[in-house]
């Protein structure tokens, strides 16, 4: 039988659901893009464009992928395709925020649930493909952590196989060090944006997905700490180059301590033993004295502690827990002070070789789940290190660690779905 829809039914999550997509007006689409990316950030952040092919060449649909270097990326594109439109895919819990909801909705964002398979995106991928529209993908699914790139999400070379469109990539360059992961302040400097070719509809007929696979990897792959020792481009950070720097650097390289590193103004400085450095505007990294032992570059650093990270979850018995505050997606109103979950729980993470294990209460109720390390390559983070989320059976969950333990979380839970046999393998 028939009835009238509950209002109570009619969640947020619902109305996303139900939401069918088509390629952004062209006029508002050109108005916002000249008044808010051109007029207000453009100059701000020095954005200049090398166009090794011009956008006019080619005709719509096509799809263009680019690393994902910052929460700005959309500033840093989409200036290098006009007079092209583009429909961006974003990350689906930011549809739940008051101050993005709006200005998605209008420029026809498609929602994609990160780092698990997402049907409705590829629907709507295709549906504004079929409208004439041209879609834009950030592969690896988060901005950057370390300044440097991670692999593409599972399966992107497959789906761009089966697309069988003309692919453009844009390059970014200067973005991480404008806006990177560990802090939320935005250091003016210069963004440099290429724009090529990396696949015609022929050249992806001809290769296998492992293959387009591997090409989109090698050709998003960029390292911002690199490019600048020889871009040397200041970046303005008011004197407050390593502000919570230690939120992505919590391994001291000297005496091999854990979260006693600690970020503030200038310089990084082990608690524990004296280790340290001062982050200059270049984002070098100078020893404060000859006794200290400092990695070349933040990258270099972290990737170090990939290496502990991998270590550590060898051992059979690799245990990491930690009580955690648990934020869901709201039903019924946006987010509001550009919050990214509302907190309904708290309770117990912990990760060991099995998977990752939650065990604590939610909206009153005790509230449990558990995922197979093979299935958990990787989190996401919506805005800087302080919190980190999954999805659970298709729902958003974020936690928020009592202590600064973000880049630990991360850096073990890919490691040990490696160690599991998982699929998102890391670069050769």
């Amino acid at each position: 039988m028939g009835g009238k829809k509950n209002a109570q039914d009619d969640t947020l999550q619902r109305k996303l659901a139900r939401r069918r997509l088509h390629k952004p007006n062209y006029i508002i689409y050109r108005i916002l893009t000249f008044v808010v990316v051109k007029l207000m950030f453009e100059k701000k952040f020095r954005v200049t464009y090398t166009r090794k092919v011009n956008p006019r060449d080619f005709k719509a649909p096509f799809i263009v992928v680019s690393n994902h270097a910052s929460r700005l990326d959309y500033i840093f594109t989409s200036l290098a395709l006009l007079p092209h439109t583009l429909n961006y895919v974003a990350g689906y819990n930011e549809f739940f925020r008051s101050h993005l909801s709006f200005i998605f909705r209008l420029m026809q964002v498609i929602p994609k649930k990160n780092f698990v398979s997402d049907i409705y995106t590829i629907k709507e991928i295709k549906r504004v493909i079929n409208d004439g529209g041209n879609i834009m993908l950030f592969p690896e699914g988060m901005s950057s952590i370390s300044g440097s790139n991670q692999p593409c999400a599972l399966a992107s070379g497959k789906m761009l196989k089966r697309l069988g469109l003309p692919v453009l990539r844009t390059g970014i360059s200067g973005g991480y060090l404008t806006s990177t992961k560990y802090c939320l302040d935005e250091r003016a400097g210069r963004v440099d944006v290429e724009l090529d070719l990396l696949f015609t509809p022929e050249q992806l007929a001809e290769m296998t997905e492992d293959e387009v696979q591997a090409k989109l990897d090698a050709a998003i792959h960029h390292d911002d700490y690199e490019w600048n020792k020889t871009a040397r481009v200041k970046f303005d950070g008011q004197g407050q180059m390593a502000k919570n720097l230690h939120d992505m650097l919590y391994w001291c390289p000297k005496c091999g301590a854990e979260f006693t590193m600690r970020g503030e103004g200038d310089k990084i400085v082990c608690t524990s033993c004296g280790n340290g450095a001062e982050l200059n505007e270049y984002y070098d990294l100078t020893p404060l004295d000859d006794t200290c032992v400092i990695p070349d570059t933040p990258r270099v650093w972290w990737d170090m502690q990939r290496e502990n990270a991998r270590d550590l979850v060898k051992d059979e018995n690799f245990l990491l827990r930690e009580h955690v505050k648990l934020g869901t997606l709201p039903k019924f109103k946006y987010l509001k002070e550009q919050k990214t979950s509302e907190i309904t729980g708290e309770g117990v993470l912990t990760l060991d070789r099995r998977g990752l294990r939650f065990d604590g209460t939610r909206d009153g109720a005790p509230f449990s789940f558990a995922v197979d390390a093979k299935n958990l390559p990787t989190y996401g983070m919506c805005t800087d290190m302080t919190q980190f989320y999954t999805f659970v059976n298709g729902e958003f969950l974020e936690f928020f660690p009592d202590g600064r333990t973000v880049a630990k979380w991360l850096l073990t839970t890919e490691e040990n779905h490696r160690i599991a046999g998982g699929a998102w393998r890391d670069f050769d």
